[in-house]
């Protein structure tokens, strides 16, 4: 047994650990991780490796890639944070979330690795990841970049195919005051000579500059691929060298998933060498495909809906408006809003003034938490009327007590606001 097996048998006190390793939560760079990686002895996958950034849409991403794979009757291993509910989210092998026993395994060989460096939380948290999928040998790897992309710890490994789904503004701390700058920091998941997908159609100039400077095979939504809408209940989707018409609409609710899933196919069709997927697995795919806290559904027995979206940033904000107009319901809608402080908070509700009947501020935890009064005050100056409710189980009671039959609740702003309320509510739709 070694020393770090000795001091922390249990995940949570692993996890507690790497809370305090490193002095800085976020820090942004590549060589730190790189040498532990190299000294744990870790050899680069064999198989495909699908790399998903960019600022919203990534998760549904990843969802699909990984359903339509597996669908394929393939084995898959995925990483995406942050969790929601528990921490074996983040890694999962077909689906399923890793054991505890293989997690700590990983970790063992982490911290056997450090020598005289230090990690964050996530970058300890991507190399157990990858540590994880060379023990266990998935045929296609899917990883969610945590932050930006360049000096993401998951741009550690070259992708066979990079996905950036969006580039707006979040994260301009870290990232940039703009969007050329953050789209300069998502294309640095790009490879020389391999193909990269963009899901907007009109991308930043520095995603197609850095594109161009590497020799990526950029493909642009709605130059190379496109998805259109047939009706309300499928899509046609629109590759280079294949089209599949009268597709299913993905199982994931909203108006932007028919981009989210082309961008996924053709991610695959750039792929397909290596592992081809009929239609038959991507109807599978779609129509099986989970992905909890994005706009997702939950009844309620006193004959309400409660809504979930993770929306944090102005795009988003702006996504999950749309999403409420065209699904609207009979009732009233409620809101119960908890964002962190170092969010664009003033932007986050201006795109959302007009979509809720009725407003309830929630505290959020952690270093980067905001009170309900804190949130509160910013809906003020902006002409919105919040009631202080309390932590995110104190302000679903306020929000449940003043629903009505018809009506539906939206939980939004946070990881920390949409995980805290999943234990809370009675299974999806």
């Amino acid at each position: 047994m070694t020393v770090a097996t000795l001091r922390f048998a249990s995940l949570a006190a692993w996890l507690d650990w790497q809370q305090s390793l490193h002095p800085n939560a976020i820090e942004l760079g590549l060589d730190r991780v790189s040498r532990v990686l190299r000294r744990t002895g870790w050899r680069a996958p064999v198989q495909p490796v699908f790399t998903v950034g960019g600022t919203n849409g990534k998760g549904s991403c990843v969802a699909m890639l990984d359903a339509i794979l597996r669908a394929a009757g393939l084995r898959t291993g995925t990483f995406t944070s942050p969790h929601l509910v528990d921490y074996r989210e983040r890694i999962r092998l077909d689906g399923r979330w890793v054991s505890e026993a293989s997690l700590i395994a990983a970790f063992e060989r982490n911290a056997d690795a450090l020598g005289d460096d230090s990690l964050t939380f996530f970058e300890f948290n991507t190399l157990a990841a990858l540590l994880v999928f060379e023990t266990h040998a998935p045929d296609a790897i899917v990883l969610e970049v945590g932050m930006g992309g360049r000096l993401d710890a998951v741009n550690l490994v070259d992708a066979d195919v990079a996905l950036v789904a969006s580039v707006s503004l979040d994260h301009m701390e870290w990232l940039g005051p703009d969007v050329e700058a953050i789209g300069r920091e998502k294309a640095g998941i790009f490879r020389a000579g391999r193909p990269a997908i963009c899901g907007m159609k009109q991308p930043p100039q520095t995603v197609l500059a850095t594109a161009q400077a590497l020799g990526t095979r950029l493909k642009v939504f709605g130059r190379d691929f496109d998805g259109v809408p047939r009706g309300t209940d499928a899509w046609d989707y629109l590759g280079e060298n294949v089209q599949w018409t009268a597709l299913p609409r993905p199982a994931l609710a909203g108006a932007t998933q028919i981009g989210n899933a082309a961008a996924v196919l053709a991610a695959l069709e750039q792929a397909r060498d290596r592992i081809p997927v009929d239609r038959a697995a991507v109807e599978r795919g779609l129509k099986s495909v989970v992905l909890t806290g994005r706009f997702e559904r939950r009844p309620d027995r006193r004959g309400f809906e409660w809504f979930l979206d993770v929306a944090h940033n102005p795009d988003a904000a702006r996504v999950l408006a749309a999403n409420l107009r065209e699904f609207p319901v009979r009732g009233r809608t409620l809101a119960v809003c908890g964002m962190l402080a170092d969010k664009d908070i003033a932007s986050v509700l201006a795109a959302l003034r007009n979509s809720f009947d009725a407003w309830f501020a929630a505290t959020t935890d952690g270093p980067r938490g905001l009170s309900d009064a804190q949130l509160a005050g910013h809906a003020r100056s902006l002409g919105i009327e919040m009631t202080c409710a309390g932590d995110v189980e104190a302000a679903m009671r306020r929000a449940a007590a003043a629903a009505s039959a018809g009506d539906r609740v939206v939980l939004f702003g946070s990881f920390h606001t949409v995980g805290p309320a999943l234990s809370l509510l009675p299974d999806p739709l």
